[in-house]
């Protein structure tokens, strides 16, 4: 049977206890994908938006809101982020979101990478959504973790 960490034994909410974990290296990857009309999709491509430049705001956006999960989501632990990697994939359908977040801490880093993704996607709709209210967003999800006592991880 699986315990719930985050609960305690009379099934109240709690923050988990990281620090007798060993500090070590530990990353996660996410992607997700915003899907979006040709017409607004090619103003991106081309920096005719005339809120800015979407793309370059979005991986910023991505970036800050990985440092800032923890202020986001309950119990989720602040940690020193090492490295934020925000990579943004054109296609003629949309645009993939990957985001790459790595620490040297107790607990991983998989809040962060998620996050990153879903503002970075929020924030692409924010500056575009005047050329295409229709954008859908959708497919954020865990690609791979590495680091800490549970070891490696890909998604199938």
């Amino acid at each position: 049977m699986t315990t719930l960490t985050h609960l305690d034994d009379r099934g109240a909410a709690r923050m988990v206890d990281v620090t007798a974990k060993p500090d070590t290296r530990r990353s996660a990857t996410a992607s997700g994908h915003i899907a979006i009309a040709p017409a607004a999709l090619a103003a991106i491509r081309d920096g005719a938006v005339a809120k800015g430049d979407v793309l370059a705001v979005a991986r910023i956006a991505g970036i800050m809101a990985a440092k800032r999960a923890s202020d986001l989501i309950p119990l989720c632990h602040p940690l020193p982020i090492g490295g934020v990697t925000i990579d943004l994939e054109l296609a003629d359908a949309g645009i993939t979101v990957t985001a790459t977040v790595v620490t040297t801490h107790g607990t991983g880093v998989e809040m962060e990478a998620m996050t990153a993704v879903s503002v970075a996607l929020l924030t692409i709709y924010d500056m575009a959504k005047a050329l295409d209210r229709a954008m859908t967003i959708g497919q954020v999800r865990l690609l791979a973790k590495s680091g800490g006592r549970s070891g490696d991880w890909h998604a199938a």
